[in-house]
């Protein structure tokens, strides 16, 4: 915390400077300034600046921008170079995403550390995200340096840069996730956009900063920018909330994976049950029956409870380091960011994403283990199996009963319509049954077709399902 002092009460002392020298300017359009910002450049530099003060690690753009300065000090981008040079595995090769330069910018050109090996561009400041400075300086009004937002699948600009590789994959699992992908429909949908479309979920959460698409029509997909923030560190992983509390409402993942979780009469689509997963893991998803005696938050599991208290990240975000079984050799560092609980992996054990079956050999149940909620990988995957099994029994019986009652199920007319602003206890049944089955109604394996409602809270889910069952029989006269 010294350090940050110390660059903190730079930066104070620069604006103040500031403030006094353009109290005496007679023309509010000019700034008298009394000194130089930065000592020259050499043309091989290519137009990055770097620093003002490597030893305060005052970066010559925080002259100006003194906030960022100031959020950007205290992140793992301003300690990137100590950061490689304390590591024992270091090589040359390295030094290009540990400084300025033109890895994680749209700079063509070689620059900064690359060309001019000076300790002005250690660290990963402000030129490697922006791209060189130098024009902006020379013409602040007509030369704006944004960022993008988007990642580039090619590796050639922005995080994928250098956020790729065996041992910081981020990308190359970010890229198997739902996350990756900008789903045209949905992302089309005002209504949808919020959680679909990368630019309009920074609006929706209060986010101003300029970047190079924010008013470009491109659909964008959930890339890094849109979780983290290179700027701050307030939150852990410089994320954009917090990941560390067990309310659905503070949380990062609850923003978005919490839409749908009870009917909805007013929507025709009110009876599909739309993202409910932060809902479900606290135990206050689904449709309560009049005779049942129970309360929304009355039932969760150790997954949903104050034991927990990252809920989502904690099975979703699961970091660990992959060796060769015969020769104990590095083989790869997963970063959790296939977003895919028990992720299904390769031969190696690497997370490939996608669907498989549950066993230790098909997926990996590190999260499971890392948490400390469960005692060995084996004993994961078989609780999931058997929550799994018992939860898919009840489901196909309520099917059943459901078929009995309105054999076209959701269609237009009968006891099931959402279209029909007078709600049933077939509706109410109906949505419990797609809440245990949602994201695996069509598929072929029974217990991977309830898995998603398993994981997040088999003991209500479990409730629910046999509450509706019975109030079935008494609304319906089943047996």
């Amino acid at each position: 915390m010294e350090r940050r002092s110390n660059r903190s009460g730079l930066a104070a002392a620069l604006f103040t400077l500031f403030i006094l020298t353009a109290a005496g300017c007679t023309d509010e359009d000019v700034v008298f300034r009394d000194r130089e910002l930065f000592a020259p450049i050499q043309s091989a530099a290519n137009g990055f600046v770097g620093y003002s003060d490597s030893t305060a690690k005052f970066t010559v753009c925080g002259n100006c921008h003194i906030g960022q300065q100031d959020q950007w000090d205290e992140t793992a981008h301003a300690d990137a170079w100590a950061t490689l040079a304390n590591s024992p595995g270091k090589q040359a090769m390295c030094e290009a995403c540990h400084s300025v330069g033109q890895r994680g910018n749209l700079s063509t050109q070689a620059g900064g550390w690359e060309t001019v090996k000076d300790a002005r561009y250690h660290d990963v400041q402000c030129e490697s995200c922006h791209g060189p400075g130098l024009p902006h300086v020379q013409n602040p009004d007509a030369v704006q340096p944004l960022a993008p937002l988007h990642v580039d699948t090619g590796l050639t600009y922005g995080c994928g840069e250098c956020h790729n590789g065996t041992h910081h994959p981020f990308v190359e699992e970010w890229r198997r996730s739902g996350h990756s992908v900008a789903v045209a429909y949905p992302a089309g949908r005002p209504e949808c956009q919020q959680c679909h479309r990368g630019q309009q979920v920074l609006l929706a959460w209060g986010e101003k900063s300029d970047y190079i698409e924010k008013d470009s029509a491109q659909h964008l997909a959930i890339t890094c920018g849109v979780c983290h923030d290179s700027h701050r560190r307030e939150f852990r992983a410089q994320l954009r909330h917090s990941v560390d509390v067990p309310r659905i409402e503070e949380h990062l993942c609850a923003r978005c994976h919490n839409k749908r979780a009870v009917p909805d009469s007013a929507s025709s689509q009110g009876l599909n049950p739309h993202s409910p997963e932060s809902e479900l893991l606290i135990g206050e998803a689904g449709w309560y029956p009049p005779g049942a005696n129970i309360n929304p938050g009355q039932i969760l599991g150790t997954h949903g409870s104050d034991a927990n208290p990252r809920l989502c990240t904690t099975c979703h975000v699961v970091q660990y380091q992959i060796t060769d079984m015969a020769t104990g050799q590095f083989v790869f560092n997963s970063t959790g960011h296939t977003f895919a609980a028990a992720s299904c992996v390769d031969a190696q054990g690497i997370p490939v994403g996608g669907d498989c079956a549950i066993s230790t050999t098909a997926r990996s149940f590190k999260g499971c283990t890392a948490s400390g909620c469960h005692g060995s990988e084996n004993a994961a995957a078989s609780a999931m199996l058997t929550a799994s099994t018992r939860i898919r029994v009840l489901a196909d019986q309520l099917e059943a009963m459901l078929r009995a009652v309105d054999p076209n199920l959701a269609a237009a007319g009968g006891q099931i319509d959402a279209n029909n602003t007078q709600f049933t206890v077939a509706e109410g049944a109906y949505f419990n049954w797609r809440l245990a089955t949602e994201r695996g109604e069509d598929n072929a394996d029974p217990v991977r077709k309830v898995m998603a409602s398993t994981v997040h809270n088999p003991f209500l889910m479990e409730t629910l399902l046999r509450e509706s069952m019975n109030e079935m029989r008494r609304a319906y006269n089943l047996p």
